[in-house]
């Protein structure tokens, strides 16, 4: 892994687009550390390391276009839109249903959106990149009605036996409206980056084209996500405290300038590392994973729906996001409600 990144950091501004309805979908099965210390899992390092407490788990009758489905329609039951009026859909994804077709594609027909559908796929980081990639197409003025998801299936994917990862995960769905807004909305500064050559550090080996899944391949269970997770740490404090810098130096903000802080939701010790280094009061940093765990392209969204519904986010509201993960992948942004 180079090191040296993220360099250069370079951010933009999107302007002209708001977010006119938000909605979450989480399943109603919860499992708490203590019901994984029954089969073998350490409750008390789960707590200590990650500030999980516990997680959501879709039954097997759920996928990932379901949740995706359930979270949209309540996005566009709150920004009283009818699925006529959406005319793109993005599904951050990296848990599709299939290989093929598209997820995205399952959910615009349930929905009965007449649009174009597609998904992203940048793990952890996914919604950030959608969000952006969706803000681009209001801005340019091509689409008025753009749904961006953020959905994953991970105890799907996430191995049973690996004591350090699999309890980090839950699975979850959110979902944001855009549309063309004032001048002042938008995001007044983002960064999104890349470094493929930190890829083996968070990556699911086999299911795609350089791996087919064989019966072989089960047995040794690559065909599940594999996390270095201590390299994957001091990378995560890093990357969120240097693009938080940048976009803030960007948008003329100071720290104390930002309403709330909404990071992904990977590890508590994360967010509250970085937060101490930027100088971030604890009240301002948004911290929903101790119900939800890690629900990767989700986090952000169930966290902006969580946020909005108690009020922490009202009109003029400057809210501070980053999503980061596999790839490595990142994308940093203010954003300004």
């Amino acid at each position: 892994m180079n090191e040296s990144f993220p360099s250069p950091l370079d951010p933009r501004s999107l302007l002209g687009v708001r977010i006119l309805g938000i909605g979450s979908y989480a399943p109603e099965v919860v499992v708490t550390n203590e019901q994984l210390a029954q089969q073998g899992f350490d409750a008390e390092w789960i707590e200590q390391r990650t500030g999980i407490h516990e997680r959501r788990v879709a039954p097997p009758h759920i996928a990932t276009s379901d949740m995706a489905v359930f979270a949209a329609r309540r996005c566009l039951q709150v920004a009283s839109v009818s699925p006529a009026e959406v005319d793109l859909v993005i599904l951050a994804t990296f848990t599709a249903d299939v290989s093929v077709p598209a997820s995205a594609c399952l959910v615009q027909h349930r929905l009965g959106i007449n649009a174009a559908a597609f998904d992203l796929n940048n793990g952890c980081a996914g919604f950030m990149f959608a969000l952006v990639t969706g803000m681009q197409f209001v801005i340019s003025g091509c689409n008025r009605r753009v749904l961006v998801i953020g959905a994953d299936t991970n105890t799907r994917i996430s191995d049973p036996s690996d004591v350090k990862t699999y309890p980090l995960f839950g699975d979850g769905a959110g979902a944001v409206l855009l549309a063309p807004g004032e001048p002042d909305q938008g995001l007044l500064s983002y960064v999104l980056g890349s470094d493929g050559s930190g890829a083996e550090l968070l990556i699911r080996r086999f299911g795609g084209s350089r791996g087919c899944i064989t019966a072989e391949a089960v047995a040794r269970g690559d065909h599940y996500l594999k996390m270095d997770g201590r390299a994957v740490f001091k990378w995560a404090v890093r990357i969120v405290e240097d693009t938080s810098r940048a976009v803030l130096h960007h948008a003329r903000l100071a720290v104390n300038d930002v309403d709330l802080v909404i990071w992904h939701q990977a590890n508590t010790r994360i967010m509250e590392s970085a937060a101490a280094a930027l100088g971030i009061e604890r009240g301002k940093l948004f911290i929903n994973l101790d119900r939800y765990g890690n629900t990767s392209a989700a986090s952000i969204p169930i966290a902006l729906d969580e946020a909005q519904q108690s009020g922490l986010i009202g009109r003029g509201s400057r809210v501070l996001l980053s999503g980061y993960g596999a790839g490595l992948a990142w994308g940093t942004a203010v954003l300004r409600w």
